[in-house]
Parts: C-alpha cells; sequence; structure tokens
C-alpha cells in the first residue's frame, strides 16, 4: 500500500462514510426484523437463512456505547440463538471497539475498499466465461456451492476442492433451500449473482446487493483447486459492470485480509476504511 493509499484509509470521506453506513444499515432489512438496544440494533433473520448480527443504531444521538449494551444484545443472542456478532466500520464509530473488548468480544480488522462514482469497472483477465445468472438458471446451486468450499479453505493458494466437492456441497444446499432463498432474492431484485464457468462448471462466484445508488461485492469465492487464473477479478469486474450497468454510483467490498485486498487493488479499488467483526475468540470471521 502506498503512503497515498495509507492517506486515504487514514482519513475517509464523510459523506461516502455516511452513505455506506445507511447501506449497511438497509441491507439487512429486507430479511430481518430489527431489534433496539439504544446505540445499538439487532437484525434478526425472518425465517430460514444465514443470521445477521448486531450494529450501530443508525442516527443515534444519545450516550455512547457502553460495554453494558453489548452485554444486552449478546444476552438476547444467546436467548435467541444466534451467533454473537457485531459488524461495524471503524471510522464511522470508532467507540465501540473498546466496548465490545470490554465486553469480552475479540475484534476482527478487514480492509474497506471502494470503487467510487465515475472508477471504471475492473478490466476483466482474457478466457474468463462469466455470466451473470438469472432466478431460474440451473447452475445456481453449483454457484452458490463455490463460495461455501472457498471459505472452507481460506487464502489465495491453490487447494484441494475441486468439482466432486462441489457437486456434493451443491447438493446439500439445494436440498436445505439455499439455493432457492438465492434464487428469490434474485428474483426480487436484492441480489445479483455472476459465476465464471468452464465446461459449464462454475469455478468462482460471487455476487452484489445493491440498495438505490449503492451496493455491495460479498462473497466472492474460487474453487480451490482453480485458484490463480484471475476468476475472482473477473466475475468482480462482472458484479461492477452489472452494477454500472444499472444506475449504482458506489461500489464497495470487505476483504479478508491483506493479500485478497491486494487484489482488489490491482482492480481498481482503493482502500477507504476498515470493516470490524467482533465475536467471542475462537469464532473466527471472513469477508470478502
Amino acid at each position: 500500500m502506498t503512503s497515498d493509499d495509507l492517506a486515504v484509509a487514514r482519513t475517509p470521506d464523510p459523506d461516502l462514510l455516511d452513505e455506506i453506513e445507511r447501506y449497511y444499515d438497509a441491507v439487512p432489512r429486507s430479511a430481518a426484523r430489527v431489534e433496539d438496544f439504544g446505540p445499538l440494533s439487532l437484525f434478526v433473520r425472518e425465517g430460514a437463512g444465514w443470521p445477521y448480527y448486531a450494529r450501530p443504531a443508525l442516527g443515534h444521538e444519545g450516550p455512547a456505547v457502553t460495554a453494558g449494551d453489548v452485554r444486552r444484545v449478546l444476552a438476547r443472542q444467546r436467548e435467541l440463538g444466534l451467533p454473537e456478532a457485531f459488524e461495524w466500520v471503524a471510522e464511522h464509530d470508532p467507540l465501540l471497539r473498546a466496548a465490545v473488548e470490554e465486553a469480552g468480544l475479540v475484534v476482527h480488522e478487514h480492509p474497506l475498499l471502494v470503487l467510487g462514482p465515475g472508477q471504471e469497472a475492473p478490466d476483466a483477465p482474457g478466457g474468463a466465461a462469466v455470466r451473470v445468472l438469472a432466478a431460474d438458471d440451473p447452475a445456481i446451486a453449483r454457484a452458490v456451492a463455490v463460495p461455501h468450499l472457498a471459505f472452507g479453505e481460506p487464502g489465495t493458494g491453490v487447494g484441494e476442492a475441486g468439482a466432486v466437492e462441489l457437486a456434493a456441497k451443491a447438493e446439500v444446499l439445494a436440498a436445505d433451500g439455499t439455493a432457492a432463498r438465492v434464487a428469490g432474492r434474485i428474483a426480487s431484485g436484492h441480489t445479483v449473482l455472476a459465476a465464471a464457468f468452464e465446461g459449464g462448471t462454475p469455478l468462482c462466484a460471487g455476487q452484489h446487493n445493491p440498495v438505490g445508488p449503492v451496493t455491495e461485492v460479498a462473497g466472492v469465492g474460487t474453487l480451490p483447486s482453480a485458484r490463480r487464473r484471475g476468476l475472482g477479478r473477473a466475475v468482480t469486474a462482472a458484479l461492477v459492470a452489472h452494477a454500472r450497468a444499472n444506475g449504482v454510483r458506489t461500489v464497495f467490498l470487505s476483504a479478508a485480509d491483506e493479500d485478497v485486498a491486494r487484489i482488489y487493488r490491482r482492480a481498481g479499488f482503493r482502500p477507504f476504511a476498515t470493516a470490524l467483526i467482533a465475536e467471542p475468540a475462537g469464532a473466527g470471521a471472513e469477508a470478502g
């Protein structure tokens, strides 16, 4: 990271920071109810699917968050059988970290990068057959399975999981309703899913989730056995191009670590802020 990049990351544009914060508050509301805990909001998923988290309450103007506030949310998450998890942007809510750490949680840092208004979509490497999937695409279950396998073998090196594991994971996600839920979100316009294919098999997939003029690229993962071929960059390029073509002004993402962030910087994203995830020790955290 250059000195200019570091300066940008230390002093994020406040208007863009607020815009991203509004997005983070809005995006879970399509599938969750919100419980009010003063300076904190707990998002509780309605129905089956990946559970949500707690985060700073949008527009809260009362007393600053305390460890006691965090403990009240943790107690509610335990009562509901939810993961004990908080997510926020460090630069927008700098006081929250001390409160969650006092409450006993461990904080994980993830680079947050932005492709701002006027910036072009990243170029895609040649040779990658990437498409945006419709809600009735028969490849949805396999495309959704790819990131599951990717995050199961973290890192950027070539791994073990391949076509056999992909087929098995796709069967599980089709049977438990995960693939159908993603198809429903595609049909409603809440999610856009893109995948890079070879011989009809998805080797990399990811999504963006637009809310008005802002979207987050999320869950981009490459089948471990197919890594180091530029497929993640190709899928990201397709997602950004789709977002731009549909009126999205600001595209952002959070990377799992600096190695992954370096890949996105080469694709044109710039460092902007720091996404934080807090959870109990040993729980682990994924982003990007």
